[in-house]
């Protein structure tokens, strides 16, 4: 298909459509009276083969294909945004301008909150703004970095997409201050006949992964989206987790829990990854810049400079 011969207004007449369900409020929301919005409607209904919208009573339902193109078409939208209001500069003290990252709560707290301070010390009229990672990330991976800043997110999840390096930080085991069958040490035997804590779907943790090549198949009695939950859902109980140790230090005497080494190699390099369309973008290469220095000042922190 030649993209030239495409008139890519229709793609933000298709986002509203899909969203609105309706000719008039799509209409209204982009600025096109009734006629030119129903136009609209049937030029991509040509262009898809499809009807899109169909009528039930007095209201309209998507279709199959619809309701699949309904992310799509508004990450397109996004993506298309964040093209064309790129600059060649930025003049951080006077810019306003909103950056969306996506984060685990681990990565936010060990690294977001550092963004923030560095990014309000020097850009006041900056604003950041993280969201939850999903699914998507994994299964859509260009679609959802186009329509953001960037993911934080340790290697071994994504690929083939530029990426700053932030900091390394390992895997540590967390169990019960009293739990009755652990005591200094754990073991690989102690992994895997005592129940788990997860962060949310197991297999999002690159480590997990590395768990099954040595055999291992955790049995999970609870999960949670919040990698800082993990240490109340083991207190008082037989329960295992593993969390980051930069995270465990933070959340030190918040529960009743004890930190172990892992009884396997369990590093991991958390990274800023973001889309090919930001990358000769000036505000977005000056977040790049902040990011990376916050990173070295965390490096730093666990291997100071000499002298």
């Amino acid at each position: 298909m030649n993209l030239a011969s495409l008139d890519l207004n229709l793609v933000v007449a298709l986002r509203a459509l899909l969203e609105e369900r309706s000719v008039t409020r799509a209409g209204l929301r982009i600025g096109l009276s009734q006629p030119a919005t129903s136009a609209a409607l049937a030029r991509l209904r040509r262009h898809f083969s499809d009807d899109l919208l169909v009528r039930k009573g007095n209201t309209y339902e998507l279709t199959a294909l619809g309701s699949a193109l309904r992310e799509p078409a508004a990450s397109a939208c996004v993506m298309l945004e964040r093209l064309f209001t790129s600059r060649a500069d930025f003049q951080p003290a006077v810019e306003q301008r909103e950056f969306t990252l996506l984060s685990s709560d681990y990565a936010i707290a060990v690294f977001g909150a550092e963004l923030a301070r560095a990014l309000h010390a020097e850009a006041p009229g900056v604003r950041l703004h993280f969201r939850n990672l999903d699914g998507r990330i994994v299964e859509d991976t260009g679609t959802v970095l186009g329509g953001v800043d960037g993911v934080l997110m340790p290697h071994g999840v994504i690929r083939g997409f530029p990426a700053v390096e932030l900091y390394r930080d390992e895997w540590v085991c967390l169990v019960a201050d009293d739990h009755p069958d652990i005591g200094d040490h754990i073991t690989l035997d102690d992994l895997a006949r005592l129940p788990w804590a997860v962060y949310r779907r197991f297999f999002d943790a690159p480590v997990t992964r590395q768990l099954s090549t040595l055999g291992l198949e955790p049995r999970v009695e609870v999960s949670v989206q919040s990698f800082s939950l993990l240490p109340n859902l083991v207190a008082g109980t037989r329960r295992v987790t593993l969390v980051q140790r930069r995270l465990a230090e933070m959340l030190r005497g918040l529960a009743p829990v004890r930190v172990l080494p892992c009884p396997f190699e369990a590093a991991l390099q958390e990274a800023l990854w973001w889309h090919p369309v930001h990358s000769q973008d000036a505000a977005h290469i000056w977040l790049r810049e902040r990011a990376a220095e916050v990173g070295r000042a965390l490096r730093e922190q666990d291997h100071p400079p000499r002298g």
